[in-house]
């Protein structure tokens, strides 16, 4: 059974929009990867944006955990059910259907489609959630149904916001397999299994930890696809499944050794890094000394222990990866198109790293066996391990695990604080605390105007601080944000900086346009008040001449990029980029620099493009549409249903609300 497709075409059936499986890396700056399905949908469930006009959806969403407030990582290979990275397959409702409908679902999809027989079935409640016990009644016996306390079910997206009772789904694996005094419905064992979580967002905390009801209440599910289709199997293990199978069959035949060898979980771990590596290569993420691209070398050097472990003193994870690009082909296009890069780019980290593994392992050895009495790892040469030879201080804790040994974590922390060389994660961002949701209750998003027209009269809708704490009028030497009814100011955005300019009124210039940014749907420009305003003013408003400088550059990273892909592969993506009036910077995905030959023929295909004058065309398409029709889109970027395309004919063709010049001769 395809479950995946079984899963979105059920769900489909009932309504539900099917969505695209998210970047792992989200836009947003608290998570450090996409960990669950609902994060693409994280600002309809808050009210940031407006819900959408099909208020169902149903995904298979990639998710990672490790790192973070979610990391999975240590148990991997361990236990029967942890993974780094997974599928979760997911339905949720903006307002629309809510407890008795996601539990009818979810009873229908699991006992008809996946086939499990209800007598295996258990059910877990929020100890105060009569309401679902009644429905859950009508097909589970009173006796298989358990009320738990809020640590198991009670979910939360912080510490204030929306939350709400869950119930899960669990399926008893048979007591001949489990015979452990934890293997009890609520135990801590792994006779019963969980293998669906209903959310039930139907509260609003307040920051002083006050409940109130929602006024419409949402679901948010997840069932990971890992685990049923080990169950729809028989395994015990998510590891035995078929979905591992092709992996395992790589890693005996790099080994000579059987998978159910001693070293079982070296070919869990192995396999379940492979996966990891491969998608995080592809989406963009590199080998770092920081962020996400630590741990993405956090996870290679653990599977490259493994292998070590089973023999292996040579780079092989490259080739289990390259088994990974091509099982997901059909579903996950471009890891097929960015095998041969993701592959090369392992392949040389794996090699940086088995420069010092060998001589790592020696230290280590010798210093397991001159251990305290009380089994504890020096920290300094844990730290020796982490700086010198490259060890992750979570490689060494899973090395010292078989011996039931541990770090001395004072010394190991003592050791970091004296070198201080690390810098902050680039993943951890700011938070803006400004309250964007009484704004968005107050204002509709404002037109733009900006394709058409670079000047336009508007009202005044607002001033708002630094804070974006909202003010009644501006005055002299001030920088205030302003909201516009309509505007002609390009906000930031696709790498282009947002759009200066004038504020006049009275035929006087009024404000100096520093700056200006989208929040949220609303445009907002940064202002340096040289005349008195105030709300409901009427201004003009003036776009300056570096729209047309910054324009030019933005059509030239289209070209680039279309240029780039036909001499290096289409494996290239836009990694990130910067549009100014006087530059352009364009970061992109390669496994090596370019030589001069490479950057010569780049150059010129750029140039013969600008020197056939190709006009520029916008089109506005459904997303499915467009990329049916080859348009390029940024992994990093969420778009819309309905998306506006830019193309300059047969050169380049992508999805981009940017400003462009008319004629690629402009450029």
């Amino acid at each position: 059974m395809d479950i995946r497709n079984e899963f979105l075409q059920f769900f489909q059936n009932k309504g539900h929009e099917i969505y695209p499986s998210m970047p792992l890396v989200p836009n947003d700056a608290t998570l450090l990867f996409t960990n669950a399905g609902m994060v693409q949908f994280k600002d309809i469930f808050t009210g940031i944006v407006p819900r959408p006009s099909i208020p169902r959806a149903t995904s298979s969403q990639l998710c990672m955990r490790a790192g973070g407030k979610h990391n999975d990582l240590e148990n991997v290979g361990y236990t029967a059910r942890h993974h780094t990275l997974f599928e979760m397959l997911g339905n949720f409702s903006f307002g629309d259907y809510f407890k008795e409908e996601a539990i009818l679902f979810a009873w229908e999809f699991v006992t008809k489609n996946l086939g499990f027989k209800p007598k295996d079935l258990y059910i877990s409640v929020h100890e105060k959630d009569d309401e679902a016990v009644k429905l859950w009644e009508k097909f589970v016996p009173v006796d298989r149904i358990k009320k738990m306390g809020d640590k198991d079910n009670f979910w939360q997206m912080g510490d204030s916001g929306p939350c709400g009772p869950c119930s899960e789904i669990y399926i008893d694996q048979g007591e001949k397999h489990f015979k452990g005094s934890e293997d009890y419905f609520g135990g801590e064992g792994d006779r019963f299994l969980e293998i669906w979580n209903l959310v039930f967002m139907q509260y609003e905390r307040s920051n002083d930890g006050v409940l109130s009801p929602l006024p419409k209440p949402s679901i948010d599910t997840g069932m990971g696809l890992e685990r049923v289709q080990a169950l729809l199997e028989h395994k015990l293990n998510n590891f035995d499944s078929s979905l591992f199978a092709p992996l395992m069959e790589e890693i005996s035949e790099l080994t000579s050794l059987d998978y159910a060898s001693e070293f079982k979980p070296s070919f869990r771990v192995v396999a379940d890094h492979a996966r990891a590596v491969a998608f995080l290569l592809a989406q963009g993420v590199h080998f770092n000394k920081e962020g996400r691209g630590y741990v993405l070398r956090r996870i290679l050097r653990r599977a490259l222990r493994h292998g070590y472990l089973m023999g292996l003193k040579e780079a092989f994870l490259y080739k289990v990866v390259g088994v990974v690009c091509e099982q997901f082909a059909n579903t996950h296009a471009y890891l097929k198109e960015s095998k041969e890069m993701v592959m090369k780019e392992c392949f040389e980290e794996e090699e940086r790293f088995l420069e010092t593994l060998e001589s790592g392992m020696e230290l280590f050895n010798l210093s397991l066996k001159h251990l305290n009495e009380n089994k504890i790892f020096d920290g300094k040469i844990a730290f020796k391990l982490y700086d010198t030879f490259g060890f992750p201080l979570d490689l060494t804790n899973d090395m010292l695990r078989s011996h039931g040994v541990r770090v001395d974590m004072q010394g190991f922390e003592n050791c970091m604080q004296e070198q201080v060389k690390r810098s902050k994660a680039s993943w951890k961002g700011k938070q803006n605390n400004a309250d964007f949701s009484a704004i968005l209750n107050a204002y509709a998003p404002n037109e733009f105007v900006g394709y058409e027209t670079t000047e336009c009269s508007a009202k005044v809708l607002g001033f708002f601080d630094s804070g974006f704490k909202e003010i009644t009028e501006a005055n002299p030497n001030q920088e205030v944000w302003v909201l516009l009814e309509k505007t002609p100011f390009y906000a930031e955005g696709g790498g282009a900086i947002g759009d200066k300019g004038a504020l006049f009124k009275d035929n006087e210039e009024a404000a100096i346009v520093l700056d200006t940014k989208n929040f949220f749907g609303l445009n907002f420009s940064l202002l340096e008040i040289k005349k008195a305003l105030k709300k409901g003013d009427q201004v003009i408003a003036q776009v300056s001449d570096e729209r047309f400088e910054i324009a030019k550059h933005h059509s030239a990273t289209h070209l680039l990029q279309s240029a780039l892909r036909e001499v290096l592969g289409s494996h290239v993506s836009q990694a990130g980029s910067l549009v100014e009036s006087k530059r352009l910077r364009f970061d992109f995905s390669h496994a090596k620099a370019l030589n001069d030959e490479e950057l010569e023929k780049v150059e010129d295909l750029v140039n013969a493009q600008i020197f056939k004058h190709l006009n520029s065309h916008v089109e506005h398409m459904p997303l499915n549409q467009a990329k049916d029709k080859g348009a390029l889109a940024l992994f990093s970027e969420k778009y819309a249903e309905n998306v506006r395309v830019v193309s300059f004919k047969e050169a380049s063709i992508e999805l981009c609300g940017g400003i462009h010049v008319e004629n690629t001769g402009l450029i």
